[in-house]
């Protein structure tokens, strides 16, 4: 058994690629990493493997504090972070889903090859561009009445597709068909619906992005037709968006109450932002209801980004062309989700916090499209701006091992601030052009904050997600144009 010695923690790889550090009070569980000794180089001194300590000594926490193999240091939760809690006991913490409320990604697969789209490449990101704002403070070219707004924060995805945007086959391939139930609008304070409410339908700023990329490689044929994706050099679209001003007040606001309304659990916590409401509380309930129409907000905005997707080629390479765009997958990797987990050795339901995290379920699943339901759940991996990013699909191992999860990045390797002193604009743009990649970008500082350089190796990460079992290759996509913030 090898081990290792980071942060102060002994780490212990008890199976390949899966490192544990023993519960000690006042764990009440055992912290479970899923990485490699390249990758923990990296973050052994970052402060996140304290953080995966901390949750493991939050009430009602079960099985194991659990990190993923993108991890890095967050706001009370590592990025990465996977941690369930029990109905009864347990707790719900922002700090466990994040200030972009599901973050996620949305997978676009056309009918054009490589070689068809990249002559005209540079058109279509002006395309894009146009269709989809991007950048801080990006305003949306929908106008929501007050009814549609109260809607589609109760329904998500299914009022856009009421109103003509994208398709029932859209919302079929989409996690949990593009709504969380119970959702209250009346739980968002209207500081947090006033910033949405002229943002729907944008990318915002950060590590946001659209990407036009390629299938560079097939390593499962069968998987990979299943998902709609016909062999090398079919060209597709990954956006990468969440619920914009919406969610970050959301976040904001219940993280004020939790630490005003309860003085005495401040006192006693580890790390303060890791404030949390006990599950059945009054706080907890509006915290989860607000969380929720924030969610569905963003599966909304993803799903309008696709509809303006296909708007934008077909301004390029026509109707006929925009018509055979088709939704792969769309999943959320910010949220906190009632399940059903198996824990120890008994089905229960549990709240669990995916951070950073996306969700790796397996065949069979009922929530599934039919033809994904013989080889599981679609997993989007994005990697850094440059490089490539990865399609792979969900295992039972995953769903034994770490509640259904994987990776949801590459992971960032420096802060935005160090990357913003590291690169500049022309190198980050010169040494995309090195790689055929073009980028329209909102700002400058966009560029430098996402240079490939800032995060870790995507393919390390992919592969201790693959070695490990918790979700195998379908196909890596490379880009061939971004649109940022």
């Amino acid at each position: 058994m090898k081990t290792m010695e980071a942060e102060g923690y002994t780490l212990k790889e008890k199976k390949k690629n899966i490192w544990y550090i023993d519960a000690k009070p006042p764990m009440r569980v055992p912290v479970k990493m899923f990485t490699n000794e390249k990758l923990l180089d990296k973050v052994a001194h970052d402060g996140s493997i304290k953080q995966a300590v901390n949750v493991a000594t939050l009430p009602g926490i079960v099985k194991a504090s659990i990190v993923q193999a993108d991890q890095h240091v967050g706001y009370g939760f590592s990025i990465g972070g996977v941690a369930a809690f029990d109905m009864n006991d347990g707790i719900v913490s922002p700090g466990g889903i994040g200030f972009d409320i599901n973050c996620g990604v949305r997978l676009l697969a056309t009918p054009l090859t490589l070689e068809e789209v990249r002559p005209k490449i540079k058109e279509l990101l002006d395309r894009l561009f146009a269709n989809c704002p991007v950048g801080v403070g990006s305003e949306a070219l929908i106008r929501l009445s007050d009814e549609d707004y109260q809607d589609l924060m109760k329904r998500g995805a299914a009022w856009a597709v009421d109103k003509g945007y994208g398709t029932a086959d859209d919302l079929a391939h989409c996690e949990s068909k593009g709504c969380i139930p119970g959702a209250d609008p009346n739980k968002a304070s209207r500081r947090a619906q006033k910033r949405g409410r002229k943002q729907l339908g944008t990318v915002g700023a950060g590590n946001h992005f659209i990407e036009v990329q390629y299938v560079e490689e097939v390593f499962d044929e069968d998987v990979a037709n299943a998902y709609r994706m016909t062999g090398k050099g079919q060209v597709m679209v990954m956006i990468h968006c969440g619920s914009r001003g919406f969610g970050h007040q959301v976040c904001t606001d219940y993280i004020r109450r939790m630490e005003d309304e309860q003085p005495e659990l401040v006192a006693g916590l580890a790390d303060k932002n890791l404030i949390y409401a006990p599950l059945g509380s009054e706080i907890a309930n509006d915290y989860f209801a607000a969380m929720c129409a924030a969610a569905n907000y963003a599966f909304t905005n993803r799903h309008v980004l696709g509809h303006y997707v296909r708007k934008s080629f077909e301004e390029v390479f026509g109707k006929d062309v925009a018509a055979k765009i088709t939704t792969v997958y769309d999943i959320a990797h910010n949220i906190a989700k009632k399940e059903m987990h198996t824990v120890d050795g008994k089905e229960q339901e549990v709240m669990l916090h995916r951070k950073g995290a996306t969700r790796a379920f397996p065949p069979g699943f009922d929530e599934l499209p039919a033809e994904y339901q013989p080889h599981g759940q679609p997993v989007l991996i994005p990697g850094s701006m440059g490089t490539c990013s990865y399609v792979m699909h969900g295992t039972d191992a995953a769903m034994n091992e770490c509640f259904g999860s994987c990776a949801h990045g590459a992971g960032r390797l420096m802060s935005r601030f160090k990357a913003n002193k590291e690169f500049s604009p022309d190198s980050v743009t010169a040494q995309l052009h090195k790689h055929k990649v073009e980028i329209k970008a909102a700002s400058r500082k966009g560029i430098t904050e996402e240079a490939p350089g800032a995060y870790k190796d995507v393919d390390q990460v992919i592969e201790v997600c693959h070695d490990s079992g918790i979700a195998k290759k379908v196909v890596k996509l490379i880009p061939v144009g971004v649109v940022k913030g």
